[in-house]
C-alpha cells in the first residue's frame, strides 16, 4: 500500500470504529462496502473484471473489489481488526473465476464445470468449506452441476491472498467461466445469473458454518447475512418501474363504460346478439412507455434476489401494455393468457365439483335476504377506511361513487371505486369492503410503507393470491354465501369457455340454463369475461384461494403477505428481505381478523377446509 493511500486508510480505520456503514469508491472500479458491522468479507482481486465473480461479490452486505493483492491485504487487516474487536471471529472469503471452462465440450450432454475450494487451515475456516461445498452440490447452474477440487492451501495457486493473511480464516473459491460463449466475447445472461445466484448463497452458508463453528454470530437462517440496505441504483429502478405502472390503469382501460346500456340492448334482442362494449380512450402511449420500460437498468442493483423481482414485474408490464395495444382485436386473448395462464384441469374440476355440489334444487332460486344500495356501501366504506386511519395515518383511501363501471366495486391504487348501479345483499357488505378494503387497499398502502413502491404496486404475479386472500376473508366474517361460492366457480368455467372459442352468447346462455343464474348475474359474469376481446382474469380468484388454503393447511402464516401486494410464489423471497431487515412489519393488519368468528374459521382453514364447506346459507 503507497504512501498515497494511507489517508484512505485512516478514513477507513475511523469508519470501522465508529462502526458506521462504508461505501467507498478508490476509482477504477475498486471499492469497499459495509453495510453494518460483519464477520466477513467477500474480496474479488484484479484488473481482468470477471463479470460473474464481481456480481458475486458486489451481491454480498459485506464486499471489497480491488485490482492489487497490496491494497487487499491492508483494507482486509483493517476490516479484519475492527470486526474481531467486535465478534472474536472473521473470515475472508476470496472469490475469482478460473481462465476458462475446461471440462466444456461439444458432446451430447452437458458436462459438470470445475469449482475450487481451499481453506486455511483452522477448523471454522474448514467448517465454512464443508459448508460451501455442501451447498453447491445441492444446486444446478443451468443443468451443469459442480464438480468440487480441493486442494490444500499450499498447493492452490489461487490462495496467494490467504498466504498473505496467515493469521486469518480464508476461504479461496475459483469457478469455471460457464457464463461465456466458447470463443466469443458474448455470454449467456440467464446462465450468469443463476450460476451468481448460487455462488452467492453458498458463500452465505459458508459464512454461517464458519460463525457457527465459533460462535461469533447467532443466526436464524443463513440469509439474514444478506444486504439490509439497497444502493441507488435499486432507488432509480424502483421510481422509473413505478412511474410506468401508474401511468395507466389497467383493469380500468379493459372494463366496459356502458354496461347498463348493453345489457338492455341484449336482453332487448332476446339475448341472440353479442353485446357492443364501448372502452375509455387510453390514455397511456404504449410504445413511449415500453421504452420507458425497458430502458431500467438492473446491471448496478448488486443484489440478485431484488434485480429478480424488477424484471418480472418489467416482463409482466410489458404484457399489460401490450393487452392495452392489443384490446379488442383477436390477438387481446392470447396475450392474455400469457399474463393470467390457461385454466388448468384441475382448477376446471374444482370449479365443476363446487357447481355440483351447491346446485339450488329445481324451480328456488338462493335467496341472500335484503339489499343495501350505494349509499350504504359507501357509508360502511368510509367508516372501514376510517377505522384503518385512525390506527396508521398512512391509510390516506378515498371512495368514489361512479357512472362508468358495472355493478360492483373495485380497487385502483389508493381509490375504492364503486358503481352507482350497486345492489348488493345486506349480509355480504361486510365481507365486499373486508374483500377490497382490508386486503387490496391494507396491502397498497403498507407496500407504500416498505420504502420500495414495488411493494404498492405489486410484484409479478401478485393477482391470484390477493383475490385468494380476499375471498378468504369473506369467509372470515362469515360472508362467503353459496350465491358467492358459485359465482367464483362459474366465472372458472366461463374462462376456460372463453379460451376454448366459446362465443359472450354461448357463455351466457350455459350460465342461465346449466348452472341457474339469473339472466342479469349471467351478463354481468360474461362481461368481465369477455371485456377488451376475452380476458382470462377471473380464474383467478378460486386458483388464489386453494393456493392460500393450500398454503394454510401446510402450516404457512399469513403475517409477509400483509407487508405488500406479492403472489405466492414470492413468499421464501419475502421471508428473506424480512430476515435482512430490507422489509418492516406490516404497518396494518386486517381489521377482520378481529371479527369474532375468525379466529375458529382461520383455524378450520387451517385444517383443511374445502370451498364448499365455507360457504353459509
Amino acid at each position: 500500500m503507497t504512501a498515497a493511500r494511507q489517508p484512505l486508510l485512516d478514513e477507513l480505520a475511523r469508519a470501522l470504529a465508529a462502526g458506521e456503514p462504508i461505501r467507498r469508491d478508490f476509482g477504477r472500479g475498486e471499492r469497499l462496502h459495509i453495510d453494518r458491522p460483519l464477520p466477513f468479507l467477500v474480496v474479488h482481486i484484479g484488473q481482468r473484471r470477471d463479470l460473474a465473480a464481481v456480481d458475486v461479490a458486489s451481491a454480498n452486505s459485506a464486499y471489497l473489489l480491488v485490482r492489487s493483492l497490496r491494497t487487499a491485504t491492508a483494507i482486509i487487516k483493517l476490516v479484519a481488526e475492527a470486526m474481531r474487536e467486535q465478534f472474536g471471529a472473521f473470515i475472508v472469503i476470496d472469490v475469482g473465476e478460473l481462465e476458462r471452462d475446461r471440462l466444456a465440450s461439444d458432446a451430447d450432454y452437458l458436462p459438470p464445470f470445475e469449482l475450487s475450494l481451499s481453506a486455511s487451515a483452522d477448523a471454522p475456516a474448514k467448517a465454512a468449506l464443508l459448508a460451501f461445498a455442501a451447498a453447491a452440490e445441492k444446486t444446478e447452474a443451468k443443468y451443469r452441476a459442480p464438480k468440487i477440487a480441493r486442494p490444500a492451501m499450499a498447493d492452490d495457486p489461487a490462495a496467494r491472498l490467504a498466504r498473505l493473511l496467515p493469521r486469518l480464516a480464508c476461504l479461496t473459491v475459483r469457478f469455471a467461466p460457464i457464463y461465456r460463449v466458447p470463443e466469443s466475447d458474448a455470454v449467456y445472461p440467464q446462465l450468469r445469473e443463476r450460476l451468481v445466484e448460487n455462488i452467492v448463497d453458498a458463500g452465505l452458508r459458508a459464512v454461517a458454518g464458519f460463525a457457527d463453528a465459533t460462535g461469533c454470530m447467532a443466526l436464524a437462517s443463513h440469509r439474514a447475512l444478506g444486504r439490509r440496505a439497497f444502493v441507488d441504483a435499486v432507488t432509480r429502478a424502483d421510481r422509473s418501474i413505478d412511474e410506468v405502472a401508474e401511468s395507466f390503469d389497467f383493469l380500468l382501460a379493459v372494463t366496459p363504460i356502458n354496461a347498463q346500456a348493453a345489457w338492455a340492448e341484449f336482453s332487448a334482442g332476446n339475448c341472440e346478439q353479442a353485446p357492443r362494449f364501448l372502452y375509455r380512450p387510453l390514455t397511456v402511449d404504449v410504445g413511449r412507455q415500453k421504452k420507458a420500460l425497458f430502458s431500467v437498468d438492473f446491471d448496478r442493483f448488486e443484489d440478485p434476489v431484488l434485480a429478480t423481482l424488477y424484471r418480472e414485474k418489467q416482463q409482466e408490464l410489458d404484457l399489460q401494455l401490450s393487452l392495452l395495444a392489443a384490446r379488442e382485436t383477436p390477438r387481446f386473448i392470447e396475450l392474455g393468457r400469457a399474463l393470467y395462464g390457461p385454466v388448468e384441469p384441475s382448477l376446471l374440476k374444482a370449479a365443476g365439483d363446487i357447481l355440483a355440489d351447491t346446485k339450488p334444487a329445481r324451480g328456488k332460486a338462493r335467496d341472500d335476504g335484503a339489499d343495501a344500495d350505494v349509499t350504504v356501501l359507501e357509508r360502511r366504506a368510509h367508516a372501514m377506511i376510517n377505522a384503518y386511519a385512525e390506527d396508521y395515518e398512512g391509510f390516506s383511501a378515498r371512495v368514489e361513487l361512479r357512472d362508468d363501471l358495472p355493478s360492483g366495486m373495485m380497487v385502483s391504487g389508493g381509490r375504492l371505486l364503486i358503481s352507482r348501479n350497486t345492489v348488493t345483499p345486506r349480509n355480504r357488505v361486510e365481507a365486499l369492503l373486508s374483500h377490497e378494503i382490508g386486503v387490496h387497499l391494507l396491502t397498497y398502502f403498507n407496500g407504500s410503507a416498505q420504502g420500495l413502491r414495488l411493494f404498492r404496486s405489486g410484484l409479478a404475479g401478485y393477482e391470484g393470491v390477493q383475490e385468494g386472500l380476499a375471498v378468504l376473508a369473506e369467509y372470515l366474517v362469515g360472508g362467503m354465501t353459496v350465491s358467492r361460492l358459485r359465482l367464483i366457480a362459474a366465472r372458472v368455467v366461463a374462462c376456460a369457455d372463453m379460451l376454448g372459442g366459446a362465443s359472450f352468447v354461448e357463455c351466457y346462455r350455459r350460465l342461465v340454463r346449466e348452472f341457474g343464474f339469473a339472466k342479469s348475474g349471467a351478463f354481468n359474469l360474461a362481461l368481465r369475461v369477455y371485456r377488451g376481446g376475452g380476458l382470462a382474469k377471473d380464474a383467478i380468484y378460486l386458483r388464489g384461494l386453494l393456493e392460500v388454503l393450500t398454503h394454510l393447511r401446510l402450516g404457512g402464516s399469513l403475517d409477509p403477505f400483509w407487508m405488500g401486494k406479492i403472489a405466492a410464489s414470492h413468499f421464501g423471497i419475502i421471508q428473506e428481505l424480512g430476515a435482512r431487515g430490507l422489509l418492516k412489519a406490516p404497518q396494518l393488519l386486517p381489521l377482520f381478523l378481529n371479527h369474532p368468528q375468525a379466529a375458529g374459521r382461520l383455524k378450520s382453514a387451517c385444517a383443511g377446509i374445502t370451498p364448499t364447506q365455507m360457504s353459509v346459507n
